[in-house]
Parts: structure tokens; sequence; C-alpha cells
């Protein structure tokens, strides 16, 4: 443990939502079931193992000193969220969590819910991500994007904030397509942005009709029963998408799932949809930094060439 209690010892508070400590990805020992994110003004420890309550202690006087050390007028609030397999509970160790909850990433606000579910509405790993799209929509001003699996919309929103003309925002879980138009609400970006919540597999129709798209996002879970299972699904899928993609337009392919590697995703476009040309893979913030690279989320970008044969 005594990496994690490191760094919250040394810890810079941030004003952005993001993640301290990746005891994941195995760069310190004996500390790889613990993650440290700040949601401000929440910290938030998950633990893959199930915590003793002198453990919990020791790192409560842990965020206890360095909450003192920061000399602010407001308490610690912090939550604790156990995720070990058959068994799982979240706590609010300290403080209270605002209500509604809104942080922030690069200038742009984001609604989250850190005592509900292991899901907290912005997945903190993506950050580059979104970046990376930001980033396109600024050099492609007024593109047609589509966002698969949207989940809370981070991504539109990003996409928005850098210049997108239209974003498409499917996903089956209507409760997390109505906290992404909260978000979008939150960026002030009502115009050109649209909501599906409908299972992606069968709305190819709907999805085609505001075809050809400059960008399509694809964040599926890896593993969700009745949703996606990357093994199975993630062909299907990328099948699918040079139909729905303008020339030269671009595919952001994610899969965040650790025993599947790089070389699983590029084999799935290769064999489905080779008009698909690889062009990067985009590196994950430092924080995340994995003893396997392999292991660690992969973010793989695409664009289609046109006079190139599709897969059958």
């Amino acid at each position: 443990m005594q990496a994690l209690l490191n760094t919250i010892r040394d810890a810079v508070i941030p004003d952005d939502a993001q993640r301290l400590f990746h005891g994941r990805g195995g760069m310190h020992a004996d500390c790889a079931q613990w993650s440290l994110d700040v949601y401000p003004p929440v910290w938030v420890l998950t633990s893959f193992k199930h915590m003793s309550d002198a453990a919990l202690d020791t790192v409560d006087v842990a965020l206890r000193e360095r909450w003192a050390r920061q000399n602010v007028a407001t308490d610690l609030c912090w939550v604790y969220q156990c995720r070990e397999s058959g068994f799982a509970e979240t706590r609010l160790i300290a403080g209270q969590v605002p209500d509604p909850h809104i942080v922030t990433e690069s200038g742009l606000r984001y609604m989250v819910h850190v005592l509900k579910g292991q899901n907290h509405g912005l997945f903190l790993d993506m950050a580059a991500g979104r970046t990376w799209v930001r980033q396109w929509a600024a050099g492609n001003p007024h593109g047609n994007v589509l966002n698969l699996f949207a989940y809370t919309c981070a991504f539109s929103v990003a996409a928005k904030a850098g210049g997108a003309g239209q974003v498409i925002n499917i996903d089956m879980s209507g409760g997390a397509i109505g906290v992404g138009q909260q978000n979008h609400h939150l960026n002030e970006q009502a115009d050109g942005v649209a909501f599906l919540a409908h299972d992606i597999f069968k709305s190819w129709g709907k999805l085609k009709r505001g075809a050809p798209y400059d960008l399509i996002i694809v964040d599926p879970p890896s593993y969700q029963k009745g949703s996606f299972i990357a093994t199975k699904d993630y062909a299907k899928l990328i099948r699918r998408l040079p139909d729905l993609l303008a020339n030269d337009a671009n595919v952001l392919l994610c899969l965040n799932a650790p025993e599947l590697d790089v070389a699983f995703l590029m084999a799935q476009v290769a064999e489905n949809a080779p008009a698909l040309q690889w062009v990067e893979r985009v590196a994950n913030p430092e924080v995340f930094a994995d003893v396997s690279p392999d292991r660690a989320l992969k973010v793989l970008v695409y664009r289609m060439q046109p006079g190139i044969e599709t897969a059958g």
C-alpha cells in the first residue's frame, strides 16, 4: 500500500477530474488492487479486493493529512468502492458528495455520480481519446460524427467543442443518454446534436439515413451480456462501418479488455473492413501506464480509403 499512500501524500490536487494512482497497471509493487481518482471535490478509492477496516483507516488518515495541508475551508469528501468478484459495495467514508456533481475536463463540464454503480459517468482513461476527437473536429469543421455506444455522450461534447457540425449519439441505455443530454446542456451545445436510445444492432437503417459520416466513434463495453461481447460482436460491427463512412473519413476504435490485445482488434479490421487503413494508436494518459501495453486501453485510429473493396 505504500505507493498509494505516497501518492496521496504528494498529490497536487487537480481542478479537473482525473486519475491520480493506477495500481492495476502493475507499475507499483503490491498495489495492483487499487486506483485513486479525483472527481473534484471528491476522492474515489477503488479496490478490486475487499479492504479491512484497518486498511481503510490508514487511507483515511493519509487523505485527511493531505487535505489539511490543502488549507481550504471545505471538508474532505471521499468514497470507497469495492469491486471484488462476488462482492461489491460503494461507501461514503467522509464528507458530502455534491448534488448535482459536476466536474470539468479541459474546460468542458460533465455530470458524474460516484455513489451509484461502478461507472461514474466519465471514463477518465479515455481523456486522451476525447482530446483527439476535439482536435479532429477543430481540423474538420462542420464534420458529421456518429458516436456509437455513446453512454453519457462525453465524446460528443468534445466533438461539438471542437467544431463538429452534427453528432448523432446512440446507446441502448435511455438513462445514460439522458445524462448525455444534460452534459450537452451544461456546455451550451443545443444545436446539431441528436440522441437515439436504441440497440445499435437493430438501428442500422436509422444510422444509414444520417450517413455519410466523417468520423465514427466506437467505444463499446468489452463484455456486457445482452448488449455487446467483443469477441463475438466487434467483427459484426466493423463489417458495417464502411457503408456509413465518407471517403477519407476516420474511425476511432476503442477496446478496454485486458485479455484482448491490439492484434485482436487490428485483425478484426483487416478481415472485415480492409478499406479501413490503420493510422495510429492514441496514447493513454501517462498515469494509466501499464507494464503490458496490450492489457491497457486500446484506442486506434483508422481512415477510410476510397477504391478498396470492402469485406462481403
